[in-house]
C-alpha cells in the first residue's frame, strides 16, 4: 500500500479500498497489491515450509517432471470437455437464496467482479498475452504450490487418504477465492487439479490444467470484447441437459484414463 501511494497518491490507495475501477491507474494499483501482497506471500510460503520447516521438497512441492506426456494430452482434454458440468455447478450455485444477514456475500461478489472485469479489460493482443502470463500462468504456478503442493500433501500424510485430501483441499482451494457464488464450479475444478497431482506424482500437471482454465477465461473474455464472439461472457445457458450428462460421463471416463495411465507409469518405474 506504502508503493502504490508513493506512485499514484492516496486517492488511487482509496480508490482501491473503494473498487472504484474507474479511478486514475486502478489497475495498475491493483496489481501491485496483488503481485506483493498475495501472490509473492503465497508463493514464497509453500517453498518456505517445504525446504525449511519440513526439509522435503520433493515430496511437498513436487517439481519432478518424471510422467507420461500423454497425462497432458488428457488433462486438455478433460479441461475442455468438463465445461458444461462446470456450467451445470455454476447454474446451482448462482440460484443460492441468502438471509439478509449474508448479503455481504453478494456484496463480495460482486466487488470481485468488478475488479476481475478491470484487470480483463484487454485493448490488444499484448494485453492478451501480458493477462495470460499473469492470471493464467503465474497464478496457477503460485496456487498450486500451496495448494496441491503442500496442502494437500499435509492432509494426506494426516488422512491416509487421497480422496479425503483432495477434497478438503479443494474447498479449501474455493473459500480462499471469496467468490461464493462461484463456490461450487471452483470446488470441481480444484478436485481435477487435486487427482491430476496425486497420481501423476508431480505439480506440473496441476498447473497445465489450471494455466488452461484460466488462460482460456482470458482468450475468450478477449474475443467477446472485441465482437468476435457475440454474446454475454458470463452466459450461464449455453448447454442443455443432455449436453451435462454427456459431459459427466466423458469426466469420469477420461479421469479413469488418466488414473489408468499413471498407474502404469508407477508399474513400470517400479519393475
Amino acid at each position: 500500500m506504502g508503493i502504490v501511494t508513493a506512485l499514484y497518491g492516496l486517492k488511487t490507495l482509496l480508490a482501491l479500498g473503494s473498487v472504484t475501477v474507474t479511478a486514475p491507474h486502478f489497475v495498475p494499483a491493483l496489481w501491485i497489491v496483488q503481485i506483493l501482497g498475495t501472490t509473492l506471500p503465497i508463493f514464497i510460503a509453500p517453498i518456505m515450509f517445504a525446504r525449511l520447516v519440513a526439509n522435503d521438497l520433493q515430496g511437498y512441492i513436487k517439481p519432478g517432471f518424471r510422467f507420461p506426456w500423454l497425462l497432458l494430452v488428457v488433462i486438455f482434454a478433460l479441461m475442455f470437455l468438463s465445461n458444461p458440468l462446470i456450467e451445470l455447478l455454476s447454474n446451482i450455485n448462482q440460484k443460492m437464496i441468502l438471509p439478509p444477514w449474508l448479503k455481504w456475500m453478494r456484496d463480495s461478489e460482486d466487488s470481485a467482479q468488478k475488479v476481475m472485469e478491470a484487470i480483463l479489460k484487454m485493448d490488444n493482443i499484448w494485453d492478451v498475452i501480458a493477462d495470460v502470463l499473469m492470471i493464467g500462468l503465474l497464478t496457477a504456478i503460485v496456487e498450486e504450490f500451496m495448494f496441491r503442493g503442500v496442502i494437500q500433501t499435509i492432509f494426506i500424510r494426516w488422512t491416509k487418504n487421497t480422496h479425503v485430501a483432495v477434497w478438503i483441499t479443494a474447498i479449501l482451494f474455493s473459500a480462499f477465492h471469496m467468490e461464493f457464488f462461484g463456490f461450487l464450479p471452483r470446488l470441481m475444478l480444484g478436485v481435477f487439479f487435486g487427482y491430476f497431482v496425486a497420481w501423476s506424482g508431480s505439480i506440473w500437471t496441476g498447473v497445465w490444467a489450471h494455466f488452461i482454465n484460466n488462460s482460456t477465461v482470458v482468450v475468450v473474455t478477449y474475443l467477446f470484447q472485441k465482437k468476435i464472439i457475440n454474446g454475454e461472457p458470463n452466459e450461464q445457458h449455453m448447454f442443455n441437459y443432455i449436453g451435462y450428462a454427456i459431459s459427466f460421463v466423458t469426466v469420469v471416463f477420461l479421469l479413469f484414463i488418466y488414473k489408468r495411465i499413471a498407474v502404469v507409469k508407477d508399474q513400470i518405474q517400479v519393475e
